[in-house]
């Protein structure tokens, strides 16, 4: 059975060139998943102007042709639901 991601799954994908990501799972649709590398906090001013988040959040894109690429980890509880 091939994995299926889910949000707040810990990965690492390695594609056919060698390339590895790593990261949580951060967004999950049929299409596609996205895999967050990396974070940062917004500056006092930018949460002001747009208070939905308040962390910036870098993600790359997995579609599921390569989700057979992809190397659970583990999950984590849901961090913040909103």
């Amino acid at each position: 059975m091939n994995y299926q991601p889910k949000i707040n799954d810990y990965v690492i994908w390695t594609d056919s060139l060698g390339h590895v990501v790593e990261g949580w799972v951060y967004f999950v649709d049929s299409a596609y998943i996205t895999i967050e590398i990396g974070v940062k906090c917004k500056d006092p001013e930018d949460i002001v102007n747009c208070p939905i988040h308040e962390k910036t959040h870098c993600c790359v894109v997995c579609y599921p042709e390569n989700w057979h690429e992809l190397k659970y980890v583990r999950s984590r509880e849901c961090v913040k639901c909103e």
